[in-house]
């Protein structure tokens, strides 16, 4: 959690945490400032204290919003530095972040770097910069970062952020049932009142209209894909293909808070209308699987023993699994579920990544999502909820929903 920042920065010897970009779609920035309008800012936080907020003048009263210690940036006299640098405007802004720096009592020591920018113009400044203070180390961290650390476990306040966000999903889920089992369908293909079939592309247009009317961001695109493209697991679909009766449509939905907050994760598989018996069978292999491995979890324990336990529970229906054959395209291809907060995927993680530390803590959110994938024949399922450890240890899915195959034609 954020509590345990300055811990996770000792242990892994950082004396200061420098991030950069914008307020909005900026996990990093987002996490430690709770978002807001900032095009461009800079927060800077020394372990063991309050992290600082510098802000472009015209933006103070979204800084301030932030609840943080605030500092304008123009104090801080780029023109002045600007000339001082003979006109290099990436000397100048690493001047610029040494004052910053030496003001909060930051010279020397490993300083790790977050946040969105170009990434040319970030080498060459902060090269600059570590040429300004030769003290300074500054460090790149990979998936094991401190602040995805922190993220692995969320606080009462962003559990119940993701719960609204799956309120959302599910509901718009739902219209998006309704609206496909309302249409007329002329030789198995679902068509409009004008007599052309429905296609993937206008259902996927609707879906973000949903979202947007409920005040709903879809940064990453939805998947929405039918037959083969719902046995290649994140094929979006192809948008001029017509929705038909009794081929599998796997429906992956992901959107976040307006902004770029917190995201929620969501898959459902549907036939129309009916279901061959093969789509039956598979399908009903994912929902055991599913079911089985969620009444195995406990509070506490890794992750990784649950994909295990998931390649185990797939292979022994007959299916192979990336367990034995990591190359694998048809069968059981991914991980079982991965931490969900201000990206999509976090901590904690299921995958062959996953460490010791990535456990079923209480306050960890993370999504369930086993599915077999058979794009030779047609066919794919993939059932996803994502759900949290509660601090009693009771593992809690976030936003309930059928786990229906067929949905029947209205018409």
């Amino acid at each position: 959690m954020k509590s345990d920042l300055d811990s996770l920065m000792q242990a892994s010897e950082l004396d200061a945490i420098l991030v950069t970009g914008p307020g909005q779609h900026n996990p990093s920035m987002v996490y430690l400032t709770g978002g807001g309008h900032l095009t461009n800012a800079d927060l800077i936080k020394k372990r063991g204290q309050e992290a600082v907020l510098f802000y472009n003048p015209m933006e103070r009263d979204e800084a301030g919003r932030t609840g943080l210690k605030t500092k304008n940036l123009a104090d801080y006299k780029l023109h002045e530095l600007l000339k001082e640098s003979g006109g290099d405007m990436i000397r100048a802004t690493a001047r610029r972040y040494k004052l910053m720096l030496t003001e909060l009592g930051i010279t020397a020591g490993r300083v790790a770097l977050y946040g969105l920018s170009e990434v040319g113009t970030s080498f060459a400044v902060f090269s600059a910069l570590q040429e300004e203070l030769p003290g300074l180390s500054l460090i790149g961290e990979t998936n094991n970062s401190v602040l995805m650390q922190a993220m692995g476990t969320k606080d009462s306040t962003e559990v119940e952020r993701i719960r609204h966000m799956g309120e959302i999903t599910t509901a718009v889920v739902a219209k998006t049932a309704d609206f496909l089992t309302s249409h007329a369908v002329k030789d198995e293909v679902l068509v409009k009142p004008d007599g052309q079939p429905l296609t993937i592309g206008e259902v996927k247009r609707y879906i973000n209209l949903w979202l947007t009317e409920r005040g709903a961001d879809n940064p990453e695109g939805t998947i929405f894909a039918i037959g083969r493209d719902a046995g290649v697991p994140h094929s979006t679909g192809t948008a001029s293909d017509p929705l038909r009766l009794g081929q599998t449509i796997v429906y992956d939905i992901f959107p976040c808070e307006a902004g770029g907050g917190y995201y929620y994760d969501f898959t459902r598989t549907w036939c129309l209308g009916y279901a061959p018996d093969p789509v039956q069978a598979l399908y009903q292999d994912v929902l055991d699987v599913y079911q089985q491995v969620t009444s195995e979890m406990r509070v506490g324990e890794a992750c990784k023993q649950y994909q295990e336990r998931t390649c185990e529970l797939f292979e022994a229906k007959g299916h192979l699994t990336i367990k034995s054959d990591p190359a694998i395209q048809k069968g059981y291809v991914h991980s079982l579920g991965h931490g969900l907060g201000l990206h999509v995927h976090e901590r904690p993680w299921f995958s062959a990544i996953a460490t010791n530390t990535d456990r079923l803590d209480p306050g960890a959110v993370f999504t369930i999502e086993p599915g077999l994938y058979y794009p030779d024949q047609g066919m794919g399922v993939r059932l996803e909820n994502s759900a949290t450890v509660r601090p009693d240890g009771q593992i809690e899915v976030l936003a309930e929903f059928p786990l229906d195959l067929v949905l029947p034609m209205q018409r």
